[in-house]
């Protein structure tokens, strides 16, 4: 079976679609890719398959990619016809699943038809990245640390570390899992990535020095900052398809957004 997990849906409700109607009601002008027990597949129902495949870039238009399209297509409508035969088009579950596989559609439609007729300026995108390069900074912190419970408990770490060292704490006394084991190691990142707190404890420290207790919401923390470097900052142009991507998918959040309130819903 050809594997189109991103496409499964779609595939299933054009599938169903097509085992539902009659060999007959087939515009004259179609051209058919198969024929399974007198219901054709429409050809462009493998070119749209393709083109969903390949726009992926994991996979190019060759024949041998058309050739299993329609194989499956084949499998699926004989599968479908069998299920409609069996009256299981009938069933409540199923009548349901193939109206939220047809809204799934019109969703996914309508937002990419919103992205077409609202394009997006160089001049925003560019803002955005500004403002990035703004937040991220133009440093970037190598750090280590010990988080505890309590106040209490970081102050009486403050004073071990004064005579052991850092990593072997770390493992001993830390309740960060994920940094327990490296005897507190955080690795690089930059102030923005972390809560306001933690973040103004490391700036203000010089290489393999030691903060007071820091407080968040996980609790407190003793930080060591390891070593400071330059941030190697993409290009506009190197990042402008990840800015592009996010401002669309706000674009399209906000639109629902407010066609939700306007709806009436009872």
């Amino acid at each position: 079976m050809l594997k189109f997990s991103k496409f499964a849906l779609l595939s299933a409700l054009l599938v169903i679609a097509a085992g539902a109607q009659a060999a007959d009601e087939k515009p004259a002008a179609e051209k058919s890719a198969a024929l399974v027990n007198g219901v054709s597949i429409p050809q462009s129902r493998v070119d749209l398959l393709v083109k969903y495949a390949t726009a992926q870039g994991e996979q190019t238009d060759t024949p041998e990619l058309r050739q299993r399209v329609r194989e499956e297509l084949i499998t699926n409508e004989v599968l479908s016809q069998a299920a409609v035969k069996n009256g299981l088009d009938k069933q409540p579950d199923v009548v349901q699943q193939i109206e939220f596989s047809r809204q799934s559609i019109l969703s996914n439609a309508f937002a990419q038809d919103y992205i077409k007729n609202h394009p997006i300026g160089d001049d925003v995108l560019k803002q955005d990245y500004e403002a990035f390069k703004a937040r991220i900074g133009s440093k970037e912190y190598k750090i280590a640390h010990i988080q505890v419970a309590t106040e209490a408990e970081a102050k009486a770490i403050a004073k071990r570390l004064k005579k052991e060292k850092f990593a072997k704490v770390a493992k001993e006394k830390s309740l960060d899992p994920g940094a327990k084991e490296s005897g507190g190691d955080l690795g690089w990142t930059v102030p923005s990535n972390l809560p306001p707190s933690f973040a103004e404890a490391i700036v203000k420290l010089g290489k393999g020095q030691i903060s007071e207790p820091a407080q968040t919401q996980r609790g407190w923390h003793i930080i060591k900052l390891e070593d400071t470097r330059d941030v190697k900052m993409l290009t506009f142009e190197e990042m402008k398809p990840q800015i592009e991507k996010s401002r669309k998918q706000q674009a399209v959040m906000k639109a629902v957004a407010e066609m939700r309130e306007k709806a009436k819903v009872e």
